[in-house]
């Protein structure tokens, strides 16, 4: 199956009820696009915290918005990007904080912000772009068997 050019938009709520139907989607299309099981679960699990970003702190002290998801099939694997118009943050900033982590002890560690460290490790890349609102792009790579060729 042919997977660039084709492409499923979905507009929810920016609140955690919504979370599963964007789950729910990413399965149904992720399957349909030949991802194995073990990709879709890594896959739903990296969605579901930039959701729930989006969910937690795109719109605090603000009106509630919305979420744009958007599946993309590209030539070699699926693009999710999770893009909300709410509250942005530095992402340099939180990055070069992380890159130190692994000096300190894990009750030095902050419990929140691990998140798109949990992403880069399950998605095959991931881009974090905060001009207007926070967009984070996640892409995984189709790995194709001999068998399913």
């Amino acid at each position: 199956m042919k997977l660039d050019n084709q492409t499923v938009c979905l507009t929810v709520p920016a609140d955690a009820d919504f979370v599963d139907i964007v789950r729910l989607t990413l399965y149904g299309i992720a399957t349909k696009w030949g991802f194995s099981y073990e990709e879709i679960e890594d896959m739903k699990v990296a969605v579901a915290e930039a959701c729930n970003n989006a969910v937690l702190h795109a719109y605090r002290g603000l009106e509630k918005g919305s979420m744009e998801v958007k599946f993309e099939g590209t030539d070699n694997g699926i693009r999710i990007s999770v893009k909300d118009e709410g509250n942005s943050f530095d992402y340099q900033l939180k990055e070069s904080k992380a890159a130190s982590l692994h000096d300190k002890q894990l009750d030095e560690i902050n419990a929140g912000g691990l998140g798109i460290y949990m992403m880069q490790a399950l998605m095959d890349e991931v881009q974090v772009f905060t001009n207007s609102g926070t967009e984070v792009v996640l892409t995984k790579f189709l790995q194709r068997n001999e068998e399913m060729a």
